[in-house]
């Protein structure tokens, strides 16, 4: 093998998170447009080939990731400011880039407008985060039941479909990203689609209802059946993307492990109910006026019983934020997950700073320690390190959190937020040998 060819040699920087622990949390914090909002919404911007604003939107690992599957494909994205400007006119529906594709599941999005507005699209099988099997089964049958064509070889998928037709389509379980594809994907069909057993999550809403703005017709946003009739042709929009439940939810939690009062916003308050009647079940004080919520948090937390659900039960994604300040909380509480089977990456972390902390299966029961101690730290994935930092804000002594990068994928500026908010804390670039 060339020189050339090898894998580098030598010491390469990695951002790590250093934090002094033991400060509340006191102040306001603004919450930035979804992430799990944005990247469907980007997909659906190649369902037309006029100019797609989207004002406000977070520059994030994932952002960035998909708009380089965009210009891939011969998209023009722009970005102004803290605005995207999306056209998709000369668009190869084959180019996909696997590297891009396979660093996050989200980018399989592209799929169902692809095929909508072209009649075929090759795109190679997703990656991302191993919180669990997350398998693309309920996309390929609904695009089958579509009519497209659909054939896997080589680590890629074909579609193929001159022209797709509405039909009725039952999905086994109520995927969010299932969800998303078909919706765009019917959104061009041949008359009237029904997605039963349709994820009903907020992000799930807003993309119907950007697809309404560019002059499709959805209805049952945020029911379990959704009724789609295709449309010839969508033309541009200017569109605000629903705020981050999941960004504002983490300071919210982070607010309560610490003992702080914190308000956050803009948000949308009904978003953030379950964890808001969980927190409150919890001795949290919250008070909701307009788009923000009030966080007050005096003494430790009492003990909880949490399962996630989908929409609108508990989010799977604030699961690892929430053990983390229920491990200091005054009893034991249990939480059960039921949306990822691996979702516990976090839990040997927080046990190396004293959290008590025993699963069973897809239960965890977290017994409330005095204190937790700070300790260096790993983060496996973008929720586990949101948890990991919210631990070591509560913690006693110094933590750093290694593999900081992932929380980029979904929180923008989060080291400078907390910072404002008082804590102590920072990212400094540790070096790590590569042979």
């Amino acid at each position: 093998m060339d020189r050339d060819e090898q894998e580098p040699v030598g010491v390469i920087a990695e951002p790590d998170l250093y934090i002094q622990g033991g400060q509340p949390l006191r102040g306001e914090v603004r919450i930035e447009a979804s992430k799990n909002a944005v990247l469907p919404i980007l997909a659906a911007t190649l369902l037309t080939a006029d100019t797609v604003r989207l004002p406000g939107v977070p520059w994030l690992h994932d952002v960035d990731t998909l708009c380089r599957v965009q210009r891939a494909l011969g998209t023009d994205v722009v970005r102004e400011g803290r605005d995207l400007m999306v056209q998709a006119i000369d668009i190869d529906p084959f180019a996909a880039p696997e590297h891009l594709v396979r660093r996050m599941r989200a980018s399989f999005l592209i799929a169902g407008p692809l095929l909508a507005r072209f009649g075929a699209a090759r795109v190679p099988l997703p990656g991302g985060c191993a919180i669990g099997s997350r398998p693309i089964d309920l996309h390929l049958k609904g695009l089958v039941a579509l009519g497209a064509d659909v054939q896997a070889g080589s680590g890629y998928i074909e579609f193929r479909a001159p022209r797709l037709r509405g039909a009725t389509i039952y999905l086994d379980f109520p995927s969010v990203g299932a969800t998303e594809n078909l919706l765009m994907a019917a959104a061009m069909a041949d008359g009237w689609t029904t997605i039963e057993n349709a994820a009903q999550e907020p992000e799930v809403v807003d993309l119907a209802n950007f697809l309404c703005s560019m002059g499709g017709e959805v209805r049952g946003a945020g029911t379990a059946e959704l009724r789609i009739h295709g449309v010839r042709r969508l033309h541009g929009a200017d569109y605000q993307v629903i705020s981050d439940r999941i960004e504002a939810g983490t300071y919210l939690v982070a607010t309560a492990a610490t003992g702080g009062d914190v308000t956050v916003g803009p948000v949308l308050p009904e978003h953030l109910k379950p964890l808001l009647a969980k927190l409150r079940e919890a001795g949290s004080v919250i008070d909701v006026a307009g788009d923000t919520v009030r966080m007050r948090q005096k003494g430790r937390l009492k003990p909880i019983d949490v399962k996630t659900m989908p929409h609108p039960g508990f989010p799977t994604d604030l699961q690892a934020p929430l053990m983390a300040a229920l491990s200091i909380a005054a009893g034991t509480s249990v939480i059960t997950e039921t949306v990822f089977e691996n979702r516990f990456m976090h839990v040997s972390e927080l046990r190396r700073m004293g959290a008590d902390i025993k699963i069973e299966g897809r239960t965890a029961m977290v017994t409330g320690v005095s204190y937790l101690t700070g300790a260096n730290l790993h983060a496996s994935d973008l929720r586990a390190a949101a948890a990991l930092v919210i631990a070591a804000l509560a913690a006693e002594g110094k933590s750093t959190v290694a593999d900081a990068y992932h929380l980029d994928r979904g929180y923008a500026g989060l080291e400078e937020k907390f910072a404002a908010l008082g804590a102590d804390i920072e990212r400094r670039a540790s070096c790590s040998e590569v042979v």
